[in-house]
């Protein structure tokens, strides 16, 4: 039985010192909830708020909640990356694919979820909307749910519908959804995006993510026929080859005529064009990121960006040095999944230089303290604005070469004399 509280701060009355508790996460994120759990837990102690990426979380991460709340993030975003580089708040390693598998085994107990749902329709469903991924699970695993009813939440499809009596404290709060507007291209993403296009062929099954390479990497295939989406996520560059016929699903195997994913972030017209579409299907993030359900789909690309790479082709993408940037992502289930799939291949982009063009992103050695998400035996193909670089199958001589040829010119000499250095002991 529902109980319909009348506040944020009556809903988050039942939760008790020592709650283990999820937050569904990006733009789905009920940061209305956030702001009331900040002001309950210092009520309370060690509260543990579990989370990918969360929007307006800057109330749950104050440093007067030491003590109180401690953030435990699957993905590290810029709220909690102060916070988890100076030992206030844990990040943890983990595929997308296998959040969910660790909360059905236990090894995550989860005893609330926190999730934001668009009212329930006729038959008594709300909705779980542009935010499916780990949020599905973990509704299966909580001991107790809260949510916030949202009028402005999309109504999505898929694996997004929860009874309304599945909820245990529901509060009806009316706040936009946070929008990413896209950012202008700059030249350098422009020419990686169009050297991506070259590897893309009609009737690719695609995945990418949010930002300025898949952005550009998708104005760049209007000339292309017949492409899928099969992806733990999508932002606005899809609409415009939705609307242009370029992307219709046709020649998908796994729900064919149908865009999958795992969660939506970018604009209000994203979320309209999401909102009661049936051909967008939002499934569970162990599902969609299977490497075992992706290589079922023929061509299926996946196009992944890093922080840096080695000579050796380790790519590092979730960690600058020892200091831990983001998170492992769906980068390591696509690349494994898109490599088996006939005739599929994978994509690492990357600009060529960082920190105003002072340091090489093609490094002969990874920063000290960097994490492997990518390992050297899986990557396929490498992009930067300078080129293309194919690693699969190579020696390392191969692609130390074929990395320095992509490389900016600045630090082309410099990246081969440290390789000779490294080759001669």
């Amino acid at each position: 039985m529902t109980l319909i509280c009348n506040s944020a701060e009556e809903a988050l009355q039942c939760l008790r010192s020592g709650d283990r508790i999820w937050c569904h996460s990006m733009a789905a994120t009920p940061y209305r909830l956030l702001e009331a759990l900040a002001q309950r837990a210092l009520q309370l102690q060690e509260l543990e708020l579990l989370q990918l990426h969360l929007e307006h979380a800057e109330p749950v991460c104050r440093p007067e909640l030491e003590g109180h709340l401690r953030n435990r993030c699957y993905f590290v975003s810029s709220n909690t990356r102060e916070l988890v580089n100076c030992g206030r708040a844990d990040y943890v390693p983990a595929f997308l694919s296998d959040i969910p598998r660790i909360f059905r085994r236990g090894d995550q107990p989860i005893d609330v979820a926190l999730i934001q749902v668009s009212p329930p329709d006729r038959h008594g469903n709300c909705s779980l909307g542009v935010s499916v991924e780990a949020t599905l699970t973990a509704c299966e695993m909580a001991t107790t749910i809260i949510a916030q009813i949202n009028p402005q939440m999309p109504r999505t499809h898929g694996d997004a519908a929860i009874p309304l009596s599945r909820i245990h404290y529901a509060v009806t709060i009316d706040s936009p959804i946070p929008t990413h507007d896209p950012a202008p291209l700059s030249a350098t993403h422009r020419q990686i995006g169009e050297n991506i296009a070259e590897l893309i062929k009609n009737g690719d099954c695609l995945q990418l993510g949010i930002g300025a390479i898949p952005d550009a990497a998708l104005a760049a295939l209007g000339g292309h026929k017949d492409l899928g989406i099969h992806t733990e996520m999508f932002a606005d560059g899809v609409l415009p080859l939705v609307h242009s016929g370029v992307i219709n699903n046709s020649r998908k195997v796994i729900h064919p005529g149908k865009i999958v994913t795992g969660f939506v972030l970018g604009s209000q017209a994203l979320y309209d064009f999401v909102d009661d579409n049936t051909e967008v299907l939002f499934l569970d993030i162990a599902y969609v990121n299977s490497p075992a359900v992706i290589r079922k789909n023929p061509q299926a690309v996946s196009i992944n960006s890093a922080i840096e790479i080695d000579l050796g082709g380790q790519v590092s993408a979730d960690s600058i040095g020892n200091r831990i940037y983001s998170g492992f992502g769906g980068q390591v289930d696509f690349v494994t999944g898109s490599q088996l799939s006939e005739g599929g291949r994978s994509i690492i982009a990357l600009p060529s230089t960082a920190r105003g063009g002072s340091q090489s992103r093609i490094r002969a050695q990874l920063t000290p303290g960097a994490g492997v998400v990518t390992s050297r035996a899986q990557v396929d193909y490498v992009v930067t604005e300078y080129g293309i670089a194919k690693l699969r199958g190579t020696s390392l001589r191969e692609r130390a070469q074929a990395l320095i040829n992509i490389a900016h010119p600045d630090f082309r000499n410099e990246l081969r004399e440290q390789w000779h250095l490294q080759q001669s002991g």
